[in-house]
């Protein structure tokens, strides 16, 4: 039997097809358009999600026998606000993940109703890209819109529903609306009251690899499927992602150098820092996770080359970067603002610390090496609980830098395992997809066998000492810095 993984990202569905053995036989990818109508704001129509996915489908799965493909997972955007109306239509483009106009919203969770209420009620405070400051702010800057409203959803959730007429989410999603309890794994009656919404508004929730409903008859018809192919609630991009790596179980690390960075540690246990400074999550496995998350980590990268020096050819800019540890060039990659662990939307990205002989090298060295340094800090955070990680798994675009993977190693001072195959969040929906249908007893089990380590990034330690004085100095920039952002 075949299995369907749909990574639903900011520029892109990617959809990977794979074989019970997980053995991946097609990737196919799909853009579409991101909208910026206002500077900091962020929006996609739904409909392009469904239409490039459907797209995608038929030409994954060209050349083989359609009938035997048994289910579709996910691994979606988090936080963005899909909101549809009485007759189904949605209301408004999506507001997504990184949009930047809740900062009044986000100011009245946290400093008025105050982060320990949220913190009781949801484990985490308010962010600007969570969903529940964005619902507000729809009830406050488009009444009419918001008296529309029927149905809430997450963006993949449109998916689930558009393939399946399914009105679900699944907990992992689910926990970065400031919605939910996550501890309890059902929804904060609390935070619905404060948002002005009500529970039948909300989809009901699954765990990601619960099955929610099958193809609906006439997509099954139009794809060549079964309409028996089971649907799958799968889960958030960083769940689907660590499920995709194997980071599954108790104290298990893996990093994701992708459009935004995260660091990812798996817990049987339910914890939350004292500052919230990471996101405490349901994990995808049945469990919890802590997470940080920056705004910007390989796109940092991507502005750099790009936007600034006009290359693509990432490769070579980093060829002449020989010497690590001793760059005098500091980068704040804060170019979105920051969540973790500064939850600061004002944030900017700064570069410090230039001379008359600093070089074109030395700046692009400076830009991996602060991606590097801000994932650390949320690193650090962990180890304030106790949480004792001395290795982790890597995935992202930027993962594919033996560069940064040795920067990543040195200044986290972490063993960084490279898997043989890093497809993250699509191949994570795949995956849940597999569980749902029987093929694997549960989700750790399929992410401990479908997962192969083929190298190891040993961190260095003379190299771990000259770092450690590099992230001291830089621990010291973002405070210096804030009261002018």
């Amino acid at each position: 039997m075949y299995y369907i993984g749909i990574d639903l990202g900011t520029s892109a569905v990617k959809l990977l097809l794979m074989e019970e053995s997980g053995k991946i036989c097609n990737i196919v990818s799909k853009e579409y358009p991101l909208y910026f109508p206002h500077p900091g704001w962020s929006e996609q129509n739904p409909s392009d999600w469904f239409e490039k996915s459907m797209e995608g489908m038929k030409e994954l799965t060209a050349g083989i026998d359609r009938s035997q493909v048994a289910g579709i997972g996910f691994g979606g955007q988090m936080h963005g606000l899909v909101t549809l109306d009485k007759e189904d239509q949605v209301i408004r483009p999506a507001i997504l993940w990184n949009d930047g106009r809740t900062g009044e919203e986000t100011d009245y969770l946290n400093q008025v109703v105050g982060k320990d209420k949220l913190s009781a009620y949801t484990a985490n405070i308010a962010f600007a890209g969570f969903t529940a400051p964005k619902i507000l702010w729809m009830k406050k800057n488009e009444p009419d819109n918001f008296a529309k409203i029927v149905k809430i959803m997450l963006p993949k959730d449109y998916l689930a529903y558009r393939l399946s007429g399914s009105f679900c989410t699944d907990v992992s999603d689910a926990s970065g609306m400031l919605l939910l309890d996550v501890k309890n794994r059902c929804w904060s009656e609390e935070m619905i009251r404060i948002c002005g919404i009500t529970r039948e508004q909300l989809p009901k929730l699954y765990e990601s690899w619960e099955v929610v409903g099958t193809l609906k008859p006439e997509l099954a018809a139009e794809l060549g499927f079964s309409p028996e192919v089971k649907i799958v609630a799968g889960a958030g991009d960083n769940a689907a992602a660590a499920v995709g790596t194997g980071t599954v179980g108790d104290g298990q690390c893996n990093i994701s150098l992708g459009t935004s960075g995260t660091i990812f540690i798996s817990s049987k246990e339910f914890g939350v820092d004292q500052n919230n400074a990471l996101h405490s999550f349901c994990h995808a496995d049945g469990s919890y996770h802590l997470m940080g998350c920056m705004l910007s980590a390989a796109s940092c990268n991507k502005w750099w080359s790009e936007e600034i020096l006009g290359t693509k050819d990432y490769g070579a800019e980093q060829a002449p970067i020989k010497e690590l540890g001793e760059n005098h060039v500091y980068f704040l990659p804060y170019l979105m603002g920051e969540r973790s662990p500064h939850n600061n939307p004002d944030a900017r990205g700064v570069f410090f610390g230039m001379t008359m002989d600093t070089t074109r090298a030395d700046m692009t060295q400076a830009v991996l090496e602060g991606v590097a340094f801000g994932l650390r800090d949320s690193l650090e955070v962990a180890r304030s609980l106790g949480i004792q990680i001395e290795r982790t798994k890597i995935c992202g675009g930027g993962a594919k830098s033996p560069l940064w993977k040795k920067m990543i190693a040195n200044i986290m001072n972490l063993k960084v395992d490279v898997l043989e195959v890093e497809e993250g969040p699509s191949l994570g929906g795949a995956m849940l997809a597999a569980v749902g249908c029987g093929a694997y007893p549960d989700v750790e089990t399929i992410g401990k066998k479908l997962t192969k380590i083929v190298d190891t990034v040993e961190p260095e330690p003379a190299l771990v000492e000259k770092y450690e004085a590099r992230y001291q100095k830089f621990r010291e920039l973002y405070p210096t810095m804030k009261p002018l952002f």
